[in-house]
């Protein structure tokens, strides 16, 4: 019998800790007195402050095994943010060139973070959106012959949480049961890789998808968002959400002004979390009520409140 073949490039070791970060907690939250307990995820405490963390691994890592990254090699993503700066520090612990190709006006949080890992950043015309940072990318990965992860279409991205994050939560709450997963979607990635996982352990879940709304307005200054107050939840972009199977899925619109306050609220209760979280909270109260009581419901707190200084989550409060 013939051995499988030996990688010619190992993944790197010394210095590298990213495949020993240990799962991060999942908590019972309450902020209403008689309001409804829901778990969260609290993936602001994955090492670059975002739960992007496990799909840039992930995407790495198989990249690097299949070897279409080797040592020295560079890696080329269109990001609003927080997928970028995951990137950068992987690409940092891994001895990758990183390059970010994000819209102009994202906050200088974001791309200060992503340049102190050693990344480039590229800013892609604000008119162009998103869309416009994607063909960017492109080009560039072209341009220099690097590694393109493709977050919006890449299947490693919901791949990661359903053998990841979602394995974590069914060890975490209570009984393994799980009866609703809530969450808003860039790339879809995480209430895919989610909700696959639960369906999968046989759990009878509902998948909720948070989106955030301002008034009548599906319109946006940044990434195609909703809301501009919650940036990086956007309307139809991603392949991996479009053709992912979700069951019965419920959407819940979340007015952008109860996303950021409650937001702030979580932030007084000593989660430094950033305003997708203020709306994954809402919409999973809103999802719980829906199911009744004894629904175990699951949310994500994604990222951390220090990429958002320079706004109105926490610019002015007292």
């Amino acid at each position: 019998m013939r051995l499988p073949k030996t990688p010619s490039h190992p993944l790197p070791f010394h210095g590298r800790y990213l495949q020993s970060i240990a799962a991060t907690p999942l908590v019972p939250v309450r902020l209403e007195e008689d309001g409804p307990t829901i778990w969260c995820k609290l993936e602001f405490l994955n090492p670059s402050g975002s739960t992007k963390d496990r799909i840039a691994r992930y995407m790495l890592e198989k990249a690097w095994r299949q070897g279409l990254v080797k040592p020295g090699g560079h890696v080329v993503e269109a990001s609003s943010g927080s997928t970028s700066i995951s990137l950068a520090l992987a690409c940092a612990q891994m001895g990758l060139q990183f390059t970010a190709v994000m819209p102009e006006g994202v906050t200088g949080e974001r791309v200060t973070s992503i340049k102190a890992y050693g990344g480039r950043v590229v800013l892609s015309p604000k008119e162009e959106g998103i869309l416009g940072a994607i063909q960017r990318a492109e080009e560039e990965a072209k341009a220099t012959g690097g590694f393109a992860t493709r977050q919006f279409e890449n299947p490693d991205n919901p791949e990661a949480h359903r053998v990841g994050t979602g394995q974590e939560i069914l060890a975490q709450v209570p009984g393994g049961l799980v009866h609703g997963v809530v969450s808003g979607v860039g790339t879809g990635g995480t209430i895919v890789g989610l909700y696959s996982a639960f369906a999968e352990a046989g759990c009878p879940v509902t998948a909720f998808v948070a989106r955030p709304v301002t008034g009548t307005s599906m319109m946006d200054i940044e990434c195609c968002s909703f809301s501009s107050r919650v940036p990086g939840v956007v309307d139809g972009l991603s392949r991996l959400y479009r053709e992912a199977d979700l069951g019965a899925k419920v959407e819940l619109n979340v007015p952008d002004e109860v996303a950021v306050r409650t937001a702030r609220a979580l932030i007084r209760r000593g989660f430094p979390i950033g305003p997708s979280s203020g709306l994954n909270y809402a919409a999973a109260v809103m999802a719980a009520k829906q199911l009744g009581p004894g629904a175990q419901v699951v949310t994500v707190f994604p990222d951390r409140m220090e990429r958002y200084f320079s706004t109105e989550l926490v610019r002015d409060t007292e």
